[in-house]
């Protein structure tokens, strides 16, 4: 599936790149998408909007519910990136009154970013569960949903920092013990990745991701599963979260879309959702699916590790692996060293052999994608 990649990889020669779970690179046809998108600002100019909003946000809408078995595209809202979302969210909340949290210590960077600069308001509590040990995780979990009673419960379908797969929601949302705590799973590293129906969910819960990683089209596009029924009213609102109202006097209460446009903002940049839109039609077309992605990955997974394992490497190890099982990963690998600095100095190595990796703290990734193939991998030495 290379030649669907042709751009980047030919940009950049000799470069195993490793890192897709950080950076995915973009297939050749959002190069198009990225110039329909002026040329339509310069066809339609004020009028874009609707185009964009009657004709390419459905579209996309339509694609996103098909992949992820949602019977309401309607219910999906777009946003620059997933923050915005979380903090939107929050903000449904009266700042007022207590707001209780549960989530756990792997949660992406805006978000606990974001949650623990709310507990300066004095009157937020976080309950944070330990990821680890990864075996016991989702009785920890579930326990600790039905513990008490939250205003949202915040987490990861695919951990960022380990790609070990959290508990799915199957396991611990009848837990739950109050029906209007608001329920969020981050699906920034399983949307296009890994198979997800949201069916059984999608009027309950909301369901996060984006473009950056394995949904394939950079930065600047990403999406909700608003639960259908959702009456929240974000504090942090635009005048896309009542767009088909603009007509009308604009005075008393703020209005919203009863549909999953209610989670929108304002103004970004489409072309993202262009490139987006672009990246779908082409899954449609090569028959890509979950499925069938997730198994040429597995694939290359193993074909990584039978090379790692014939380098008889002290660090690169299957030893060093946090975990090796893959009905309970993402399609990324992570390495545990003994520090920072071990990691930094193998990370450096492996870069100037031609291998591009990222790490955090004491952990090394390895990702996989559609555009590597296993012989590749003989350009690691470690």
């Amino acid at each position: 599936m290379r030649h669907l990649y042709s751009r980047f990889l030919d940009a950049r020669p000799g470069v195993l790149h490793m890192s897709p779970h950080s950076h995915y690179y973009w297939p050749d046809v959002t190069r198009q998408a990225q110039l329909d998108y002026w040329d339509d600002a310069a066809r339609f100019a004020d009028d874009k909007w609707d185009e964009i909003f009657a004709r390419r946000v459905p579209a996309v809408q339509a694609m996103i519910a098909e992949r992820l078995h949602v019977s309401s595209p309607e219910q999906i809202a777009f946003a620059g990136n997933t923050h915005e979302f979380v903090y939107r969210i929050m903000s449904s909340f009266a700042a007022d009154k207590p707001l209780r949290i549960l989530t756990t210590d792997s949660e992406f960077h805006s978000f606990s970013r974001q949650s623990r600069r709310l507990l300066e308001r004095g009157n937020v509590e976080i309950t944070t569960v330990p990821a680890q040990p990864y075996a016991s995780l989702a009785t920890r979990w579930r326990d600790a949903v039905a513990a008490q009673t939250y205003e949202l419960i915040f987490i990861s379908q695919i951990f960022y920092n380990s790609g070990v797969a959290a508990p799915g929601v199957d396991q611990w949302l009848d837990a739950v013990r109050d029906d209007n705590t608001v329920v969020v799973v981050d699906g920034y590293h399983g949307f296009g990745a890994v198979p997800t129906d949201w069916s059984a969910f999608q009027h309950r819960v909301f369901y996060l991701a984006g473009g950056y990683k394995y949904a394939q089209a950079g930065e600047g596009v990403c999406f909700a599963v608003v639960p259908q029924g959702c009456k929240l009213r974000p504090e942090y609102t635009g005048w896309f979260a009542d767009f088909a109202n603009l007509a009308k006097p604009q005075q008393g209460a703020v209005e919203y879309a009863d549909d999953g446009m209610r989670m929108a903002g304002a103004t970004m940049d489409f072309s993202a959702l262009y490139r987006l839109q672009a990246v779908l039609q082409m899954w449609q077309q090569e028959g890509l699916s979950d499925t069938k992605v997730n198994a040429y990955v597995r694939d290359l997974q193993q074909g990584f590790l039978r090379h790692i394992d014939s380098l008889n490497h002290p660090l690169l190890t299957r030893a060093n692996l946090l975990v090796e099982d893959y009905a309970t990963h993402g399609h990324f690998f992570t390495f545990q060293l003994s520090s920072p600095e071990e990691v930094q100095s193998l990370a450096t190595r492996l870069r100037e052999q031609g291998v591009m990796t990222d790490y955090r703290y004491d952990r090394l990734r390895f990702g996989f994608a559609l555009y590597q193939q296993v012989q590749e991998f003989e350009q690691i030495v470690g």
